[in-house]
């Protein structure tokens, strides 16, 4: 019996994390997946996972906390036994002034975005890694294009995040070539989610999209066709690569 491929994507109860288990099942895989706080928007994408003939497990997961996230892959081990993609995606971000950034938050801010992201990538790796037994497979971080832009007046504390996940990306690729496992990143721009709202300003996609030389904001599925392409056969000579996806922003 031939088994499908297993992708884990964090933070897919909404915006391009959903979208990209949905892509994800329809191209073929089964799906394990995280979210937080909307169980709801989380058992809506797993009923349409399931329609798509994929198996599918949804897990709250606190992304900073070390021991939410190693009960989610014990799981996944119970449930699948293998997997061969990992998606870090998950992420939160707050606008403010850099001068009005409390400690607490900033700490909670990295240990979402970045520490949670390394610690997904270290537990995918003791499994698919060939010196591990495992058959090799594919990581592919969601960075932004705050990392390269640098975010002033908004978020640089939410930019400084993605930064480090840019050169996570570039060093853990070349790091883990030799074990069959290939690391890329995709940097979305301007991107058409609740994240907007939920950072405080539920007008943004508005306000900025005219800076966009597409004069538009992505959709989540544009974001999610890129990392499904980096996953895939078609882009098995690409690691280390950080991959645009923001309408030439």
């Amino acid at each position: 019996m031939t088994l499908n491929p297993v992708a884990l994507i964090t933070g897919a109860s909404s915006g391009i994390g959903a979208a990209t288990a949905l892509l994800a099942a329809q191209r073929g895989y089964d799906v394990a997946f995280t979210y937080l706080n909307q169980q709801q928007h989380a058992e809506t994408i797993a009923e349409k996972i399931t329609a798509l003939g994929r198996k599918v497990i949804f897990t709250p997961v606190d992304l900073s906390k070390e021991v939410d996230i190693l009960a989610w892959f014990a799981q996944v081990d119970a449930h699948f036994g293998r997997m061969d993609l990992l998606v870090n995606n998950a992420a939160i971000l707050r606008q403010k002034l850099f001068r009005d950034i409390e400690t607490e938050a900033l700490q909670h801010l990295f240990a979402v975005n970045v520490i949670g992201s390394f610690l997904c990538a270290r537990e995918a790796i003791k499994r698919m890694g060939t010196t591990s037994g495992g058959k090799g497979g594919s990581i592919v971080n969601v960075s932004s294009v705050a990392a390269r832009v640098g975010s002033p007046f908004e978020y640089i504390d939410y930019a400084a995040t993605k930064g480090a996940i840019d050169t996570f990306t570039l060093g853990l690729a070349k790091e883990v070539v030799s074990e069959g496992i290939r690391v890329n990143a995709v940097r979305p721009g301007i991107i058409n989610t609740g994240m907007h709202a939920k950072g405080g300003e539920p007008g943004r996609i508005q306000r900025v999209a005219p800076s966009v030389p597409m004069q538009r904001a992505g959709e989540p599925e544009e974001i999610a066709n890129a990392i499904l392409w980096l996953a895939s056969a078609e882009a098995s000579f690409v690691t280390g690569t950080i991959l645009d996806v923001s309408g030439g922003r």
